[in-house]
């Protein structure tokens, strides 16, 4: 075969794999948002939170739902979360009474693992705001972001923590980050961050797995002031652990968690396992995630997959990694928002389910809530 015929069938080739795939059999739509019955609040939950660096929270004052209207006069319902900079003088209040790098954050009250995701968004804008980014495309100093996250720190006594602990099956001894004694279960995927260092140009595709991460740098298009659509598919998986004994494990509430400080660890991760039979168990396992862009391959993460279901996250936060906001006030908007779910057998549902509290106490200080 001519080399030139054959590079131009492999790139077509590349290029019909990389476009959006059709959804797996059975799919389950579980959530639809448009916006135009206001913010649920039985669905979701806007944020008072802080966490990380170089920041003052997000909080429900910069959360809205407005009205645009399209080329064509059509009105549509958008999910606005406002950003404010360094420069920002007005009212809205963040950590220690502060109202410099306060930002807006949405979460589903509702838990999801394997299936797709869709979620348009557009950063920033096209016309220039009255004290906004000189670029207003590119909102500098800010993190647009798109994650699903789910978290809970387990404690046990210092004088146990070389062990395991009957009744506290989600402590694991692997998993100390905290200090002796204190293990951290994290699932999260984040489709993309954006900004950082003040950079629009490529986006931050993470996955957390308890302790451990893995985050890719992919390139992107999006600093338009364009909404654009971001498409993510998480699978999981069982893997059989044929060495596994019942000796070995314990059963809590219908799961089975390794017991021997004897597995190696990167056979399990510390998540729960599945029962086949006498002597037989499977790991629960996140398997793969890939993105697209409006409906063109973006990258995927094969390393660090979590299994755990999590909750959807949209808005827009200013940590430190951000650089600076020289700037009042900004946004990033959200459009039309579907899950599908796909129920993959390396789903762990019902295992992390608490929701994120308000950690911003009334008089602006920091409150200690868990997580």
């Amino acid at each position: 075969m001519n080399w030139r015929i054959g590079t131009i069938l492999l790139l077509t080739a590349a290029s019909l794999l990389a476009e959006l795939p059709l959804l797996k059999e059975g799919a389950e739509l579980a959530l639809d948002e448009d916006w135009s019955h206001g913010i649920d609040l039985k669905q979701w939950y806007v944020m008072r939170r802080h966490w990380g660096n170089g920041h003052h929270g997000v909080v429900p004052e910069n959360v809205r739902i407005e009205e645009e209207r399209d080329v064509a006069g059509k009105t549509r319902h958008v999910l606005v979360c406002e950003a404010h900079g360094e420069r920002y003088d007005g009212p809205v209040k963040g950590l220690w009474n502060r109202g410099d790098r306060v930002g807006g954050v949405i979460v589903s009250k509702a838990f999801f693992a394997s299936g797709r995701f869709e979620v348009s968004m557009r950063v920033g804008g096209t016309d220039k705001m009255d004290g906004g980014p000189d670029d207003p495309t590119r909102p500098i100093g800010t993190i647009p972001a798109i994650w699903v996250y789910a978290g809970w720190n387990t404690h046990v006594k210092p004088e146990l923590a070389d062990g395991y602990v009957a009744e506290n099956p989600l402590y694991q001894p692997y998993l100390q980050e905290w200090g002796r004694g204190n293990a951290f279960y994290w699932s999260e995927l984040d489709f993309p961050e954006l900004g950082k260092k003040g950079g629009f140009d490529h986006g931050l595709y993470n996955t957390f797995l308890h302790k451990q991460t893995d985050s890719r740098v992919f390139p992107v298009q999006v600093a338009d002031g364009k909404f654009h659509t971001y498409t993510a598919e998480w699978r999981t998986t069982l893997v059989e652990m044929k060495e596994l004994r019942d000796d070995q494990v314990i059963e809590h509430e219908g799961r089975w968690w390794v017991r021997d400080l004897k597995v190696p660890f990167g056979s399990y991760w510390g998540n729960p396992l599945k029962k086949l039979g006498p002597n037989r168990y499977a790991a629960h396992q996140g398997l793969i995630a890939k993105h697209w862009i409006d409906g063109k391959f973006v990258g995927e993460n094969t390393k660090f997959v979590p299994c755990i279901a999590a909750q959807l996250s949209l808005g827009v936060w200013l940590p430190d990694w951000a650089g600076p906001a020289p700037w009042k006030v900004s946004r990033v908007s959200f459009d039309r928002v579907r899950i599908w779910q796909y129920n993959d057998e390396g789903d762990v549902k019902g295992l992390l389910k608490n929701d994120q509290p308000d950690n911003i106490g009334t008089d602006g200080d920091l409150m200690k809530v868990n997580p």
